[in-house]
Formats: C-alpha cells, sequence, structure tokens
C-alpha cells in the first residue's frame, strides 16, 4: 500500500515546487537491512532542518491557526535546530485546507500537505516515511500538551541516547488536568497493555511523541494500523525490539472539545491488542531487523573480571528451568500412564530440553533470529544427553534399590537429580552453547564502526543525521 502525499494547490512542495507529489519511502524491506549504530547528531547551521513535528488535522478550521502560529512562535524563540512544521490534512471536509495553505504561504517553516484518506495514523506514516529529517515528532492540534516538554522530548534523540520518545501523562512529575472518565479510560487501557502486550511504557495515547528518522524507515513499513492505535503498535514494535524508548512527564490539560469517539476507539484499540498479540506469539513480525549492531549496547563489550550478564542469565535460566521442569514432569506423568519409566522419562526430557535450549537461547542469552539455530538445538542435544544419563542413572539405582518403588518416589528422584542436571546444563550453556562473543554476533555487512561521527547509515536506509553535504534536510514532522 503506498499514500500520496499532496501538497495542497498554491503551496509548495518538499523541494519547493509547487503542486509536487512527494512519495512516502517503500513499505518493502530489503533482506538483511539493519539500523546503524546510534551517534549524537553533527552540529548543523540553523538553515538546517533537524527537527520535523507533524500535526495531523481533520476538520480543524477553528483551532488550526492559532496552533500552528503558537506552535512556530515557540520554536522560533526556544528551539536550538532548524525546524519545520508540517500540518497533515487527512480528508477534511471544511476549510481547515484553506487555514493549512494561508499557514503555509505566511510562514517558510510551515509546509501543508493533504491526504485524501482519513486517519491519523494513516497521516503520520506517510508524512514521517516521506521526511528526510533526522528527528521526526508529532503533537495534536489542541496543544493539550506543554511545549516547555519538547526540547526535553527530542534531546535523546539529537543526542543518540534513545531511539524514540513519548510523552507520559502518568508518570510522577507529570502535571494534569482533566475528568474523572478519561483518566479512568487511560490507565485502564495501560493496565490492559501491560497485561496482555507486556508493554513497559506509561502512556501509549500521549499525542506527544518523537522518533529517529533511521528508526522511522525501518519501523513504519512494520505498523499496520492507520488510526487512532498507531502509536500504541508503533511503541510495542519497538520495545518488542529491543528498542530505548525515552519518557518525559508532561504538563497537560484536558481539551473538552475533542473529537475522539471513546467507545469506537476503545474497540479498534482492543482488535489491535489481540492482531498484535497473536503477530507477536506466531514470530510473524520482522523484529530483528530493528536490532542495533553488536556492540551498540554496552552490554555487548566484555570488562576484565567481569563476567557480564552473569547475574541476570542465571535469573532468567532458574525461570526457564523452572517452567521447563514443570512440562518435563507433566509429561512424565502423562506418558508414564502408558510406557516404561525410561522410554517416558527420556521421551519428556527431550521435549522438554528441545523447548528450553529455544527458550534459553532466547530469553536467557539473548541470541535472536535464525542464524545458527539447527546448531544450538544440536548442542542442546547434546546437554540433553548429559541430564538424560543422570536421571536415568537416578531411575536404575532407585530401581536396583527397590524394585516396587512408586511413582512418587520416582518423581522425588527426578526432581533431585533434574538440580544437578540444571547446574551442568547452565554451565555447559554459558562456556559452550551460548559462549560469549556467539550471544549477538555482528552483521557482517554493517560492522559497528562503520558508522563515523557524522552518523551517515549504509546506503540502504537513509541518513540518521545530515552530513554536510547533501541538501534535504529540511523539512518538519508532526508535533
Amino acid at each position: 500500500m503506498r499514500t500520496d502525499i499532496t501538497p495542497i494547490p498554491g503551496c509548495p512542495g518538499a523541494s519547493g515546487a509547487p503542486g509536487e507529489v512527494v512519495e512516502p519511502a517503500t513499505r518493502t524491506l530489503p533482506d538483511g537491512d539493519a539500523l546503524p549504530a546510534r551517534h549524537h547528531l553533527p552540529a548543523l547551521p540553523p538553515s538546517r532542518t533537524v527537527l520535523d513535528v507533524v500535526v495531523p488535522v481533520h476538520n480543524e478550521e477553528a483551532g488550526l491557526e492559532a496552533c500552528v502560529r503558537r506552535l512556530h512562535a515557540f520554536l522560533t524563540g526556544n528551539f536550538p535546530y532548524g525546524f519545520r512544521i508540517t500540518v497533515a490534512d487527512n480528508a477534511s471536509v471544511d476549510r481547515t485546507p484553506q487555514v493549512a495553505a494561508a499557514l503555509d504561504r505566511a510562514y517558510d517553516e510551515v509546509r501543508a500537505v493533504r491526504l485524501e484518506e482519513k486517519g491519523r495514523g494513516r497521516a503520520l506514516r506517510a508524512v514521517w516515511e516521506s521526511s528526510d529529517a533526522p528527528v521526526r515528532a508529532y503533537m495534536d492540534v489542541d496543544l493539550s500538551t506543554g511545549l516547555n516538554a519538547l526540547l526535553p522530548l527530542v534531546a535523546p534523540l539529537i543526542s543518540g541516547h534513545s531511539d524514540l520518545a513519548i510523552g507520559t501523562r502518568l508518570a510522577a512529575g507529570s502535571r494534569v488536568v482533566r475528568g474523572a472518565k478519561r483518566e479512568v479510560v487511560s490507565r485502564a487501557y495501560n493496565l490492559i497493555l501491560r497485561g496482555s502486550l507486556a508493554a513497559r511504557f506509561s502512556d501509549a495515547q500521549c499525542g506527544f511523541k518523537a522518533i529517529r528518522g533511521e528508526v522511522a524507515t525501518l519501523l513504519l513499513p512494520l505498523v499496520e494500523d492507520t488510526g487512532w492505535f498507531f502509536d500504541t503498535e508503533l511503541l510495542v514494535l519497538a520495545q518488542r525490539a529491543g528498542l530505548r524508548i525515552h519518557e518525559v512527564p508532561v504538563d497537560w490539560v484536558d481539551d473538552p472539545d475533542s473529537r475522539v469517539d471513546l467507545v469506537p476507539t476503545a474497540v479498534a484499540d482492543l482488535k489491535g491488542v489481540w492482531r498484535i498479540g497473536r503477530a507477536l506469539a506466531t514470530g510473524a513480525l520482522p523484529l530483528g531487523r530493528l536490532r542495533r549492531p553488536f556492540g551498540d549496547d554496552p552490554r555487548d563489550r566484555e570488562l576484565a573480571g567481569v563476567p557480564g550478564g552473569l547475574a541476570r542469565r542465571l535469573l532468567g535460566f532458574c525461570a526457564v528451568g523452572a517452567v521447563s521442569t514443570l512440562l518435563y514432569l507433566a509429561l512424565y506423568s502423562l506418558l508414564r500412564t502408558s510406557t516404561e519409566p525410561q522410554v517416558a522419562n527420556a521421551a519428556a526430557l527431550l521435549l522438554s530440553a528441545l523447548a528450553n535450549t529455544a527458550a534459553n537461547r532466547r530469553l536467557t542469552f539473548g541470541v535472536r533470529g535464525r542464524e545458527r539455530a539447527v546448531r544450538h538445538q544440536a548442542q542442546g542435544l547434546v546437554v540433553f544427553a548429559v541430564g538424560l544419563a543422570l536421571t536415568s542413572g537416578s531411575l536404575a539405582a532407585l530401581d536396583a534399590a527397590d524394585a516396587g518403588a512408586s511413582p512418587g518416589s520416582e518423581l522425588a528422584v527426578l526432581v533431585v537429580a533434574n538440580l544437578a542436571a540444571t547446574v551442568v546444563r547452565f554451565l555447559l550453556f554459558r562456556i559452550w552453547v551460548f559462549r560469549p562473543g556467539r550471544a549477538r554476533p555482528a552483521p557482517a555487512s554493517r560492522p559497528s564502526s562503520a558508522h563515523p561521527a557524522t552518523d551517515t547509515p549504509a546506503p540502504t536506509a537513509p541518513p540518521a543525521a545530515p552530513a554536510p553535504g547533501p541538501a534535504g534536510h529540511d523539512e518538519r514532522t508532526r508535533a
């Protein structure tokens, strides 16, 4: 699917040509494409655009002019980088296009574009994909969020510290004025996200967000929603991909004239939660392409005398081990009703070992993708053989001591034997199967040293920051 962004007649396009059609980036991801390492954006002259602020609007003729004038005055007087304000009109049927066109003519830093289909998410994705600003943001037209939070919002993206940034109305430092109904709905929605999708961000729907350009290029094609759930889907996918999301407490005053219809929006959001949960559970999303290269994370580095991630990995291994032990015992009890103890033990241990290796590979040792997966499972089977020898030997010893031992005695012996096998399994996983240096191999085509201070990525991705030579970083996104 492709969305065309058309500058409103009489207004200059992205390159200054009247009536030009700006086409967003394609939604197909080339194989092997990945994010570059993060770097601080280089110092740029004020004439070069760093921030593109998008204001998505639909039938907002009454408040649009005041919003843009206030935002422009604030950015002109307080923002230390080049900026642009893009008014993204999605299928308005009132005078919104005319108001946007007048603002476009009045300010050099304002651009007005129109989409013929309705949808806030559609407008954001289309403008963000077509923008070449290194930082892209958006805010709602009612300016409910205090503008003093804008620089704290984009500063972590400019510095290279974070990949996305969101304003939050639910943090301890936020100061919010709104009715009880919206407060309850907002908090209930975020509880649903935490319970169903394991979301760790505090406020999915606050209309105040920013994203680095190279992240937008690879993340946006994975986002399907075109309405209000767009924000949530964007954040959930970013979190699951391991990207860093920065949160900024905001001052927020409820707009009594809000156009959001709560019931249909809530139903659509719940459908979106179900869709995303199913996609994540089935592994249908290629989130591995959004990973930063090996070496970008300080946990990738080996320090003398510091066993990297030992405590975290041990806790993860214990959690996986507890679950796989329960699975093993359940399988053994089920198989024992129809077969001999040794056969039931071997089959239950084999099935639980395969699941244990896969879970430890992903959750404990952080290995993602299919590379070396078969080899890891083969090595895991060797570890399984050690566990089989321990548990089978324990059963043989029990049978020699008491030929008529009860199933309860068998289970007790197996629990003790499995504890010993667990210790051996962790040591073998750590020093052999997933030994340091194999957990997250660097992509061969994208070494971490290939990105100099100018933060210019490989040709498959657009520049994460504008370099001194090429032109084009002069667009703005939605605030």
